[in-house]
């Protein structure tokens, strides 16, 4: 059977350990050298990131995330031992894991080890399809000339340059499209490097039906209602049943809970939305303080807008009442900007209306729709001032860039 021994690269049959560096960390599958659909999922990449940078807390438990009334962003795997998970509230987290080291989000910081490990993925192929900060399908077919080896060692040989020249590890799954490779991913963390192949159907049989990206509580409960548990008794429906059980969405459910996926990997994938909020230490219902959160936000998203090369047509005001209920609220620009007094400004005539004295417990601000980066803040005639504008943020985002982000700081952000 095909082997590769991920230390080192070598093929050491069916030895159990690699005769040339000795290590074990050998993958075995008979699709081994076959297979080019690949996906790379960073392990816990926010916390690694930050421990990278800490070395002393490499045994110590990491939650990344802000405030006791905020959330868990990322969480270590040592914290993860004691049930602490991404999305819950960090009292819970802390109730469970008490000697965590909490750490505030750096985005900035892990947008640009993102594109570091991006551009090491653009190396191996044109054909890299960014799914999130830390994540990316990638095709390899037809490579292995250019880099003299199958797919399969040429990720091996990725993953060792992530983790010597980043500082952080990735895991791998290799398969024959894009759902089994993303499963694969999933299957062996951290450093992990799984492969699925012919296999697919049977090995995802006694799976539950939450495995399947995009089975979230809701779909797995209406499942559940109809006697669906685990993917073998959606593999069980012919295309007839399931429309009649699930609607139209019946059918394809059911090829990919067969391991079935006709999707490519598009290297061009449009990005959604960006947006910045925060979750208040204690609730707010005066005017003046939401405003002076929401000009840091503001401020946050402008510079995401320029950070990825956006513009915003308009914007949209996100509250969240004390009893959790949320208000949403939007406006659309005359002109495209990234501007953050223009985002404030017009986030602030919202804002007004809505602080009649109730409390908030959170805010945040939107781009949408996003525009392409060029258009934004273009010289206007009927406005003189727009260039002084521009250039007098370009000035500050230089000084932050050369000094640090709180070298310059405007006065309704103090």
């Amino acid at each position: 059977m095909p082997a590769l021994c991920r230390d080192c690269g070598a093929e050491p049959g069916e030895v159990p350990a690699c005769p040339d560096c000795r290590g074990r960390r050998i993958i075995r599958h008979p699709e081994l050298f076959a297979l080019h659909i690949a996906h790379i999922d960073c392990d816990a990449f926010f916390a690694s990131v930050e421990k990278r940078d800490r070395p002393e807390l490499a045994a110590r438990p990491v939650i990344v995330g802000g405030g006791v009334r905020g959330v868990v962003t990322a969480a270590c795997y040592v914290a993860r031992i004691h049930g602490v998970r991404s999305a819950m509230p960090m009292f819970k987290a802390l109730a469970a894991c008490p000697d965590a080291v909490v750490i505030r989000p750096d985005l900035a910081k892990y947008a640009a080890v993102g594109r570091q490990i991006r551009s090491m993925m653009e190396r191996l192929t044109p054909l890299v399809q960014p799914l999130s900060i830390d994540e990316a399908a990638l095709d390899l077919a037809g490579t292995e000339a250019l880099h003299g080896a199958p797919p399969a060692a040429v990720l091996a040989r990725f993953a060792r340059d992530v983790e010597r020249e980043v500082g952080v590890t990735v895991s791998v799954g290799l398969a024959g499209n894009r759902l089994l490779a993303k499963i694969a991913a999933g299957r062996d963390k951290p450093r992990g490097f799984c492969v699925i192949g012919a296999e697919a159907a049977a090995l995802l049989a006694p799976e539950p039906v939450r495995l399947l990206p995009g089975i979230g509580p809701a779909l797995a409960r209406k499942l559940a209602g109809l006697g669906i548990t685990r993917l073998a008794h959606l593999q069980a429906l012919d295309d007839r049943t399931a429309r009649a059980r699930l609607g139209d969405d019946g059918p394809p459910l059911v090829r990919r809970a067969r391991g079935e996926d006709c999707r490519r990997v598009d290297p061009i994938r449009e990005t959604k939305s960006i947006s910045a909020e925060t979750t208040f230490e204690a609730d707010i219902c005066e005017r003046a303080a939401l405003e002076r959160q929401l000009w840091r936000m503001a401020e946050k998203l402008a510079g995401r807008l320029r950070g990825e090369d956006f513009a915003a047509g308009g914007v949209v005001l996100k509250l969240k009442t004390a009893s959790f209920v949320q208000r949403t609220r939007s406006r659309q620009f005359a002109a495209p900007t990234r501007l953050p007094d223009l985002l404030f400004e017009a986030a602030r005539a919202m804002l007004i209306r809505e602080a009649d004295g109730t409390a908030f417990r959170l805010i945040g601000i939107g781009a949408q729709p996003l525009l392409p980066g060029h258009l934004a803040d273009q010289p206007d005639l009927a406005d003189p001032s727009a260039p002084r504008r521009v250039a007098a943020q370009a000035a500050i985002d230089a000084l932050r860039a050369r000094f640090g982000v709180r070298a310059v700081r405007r006065g309704r952000g103090l």
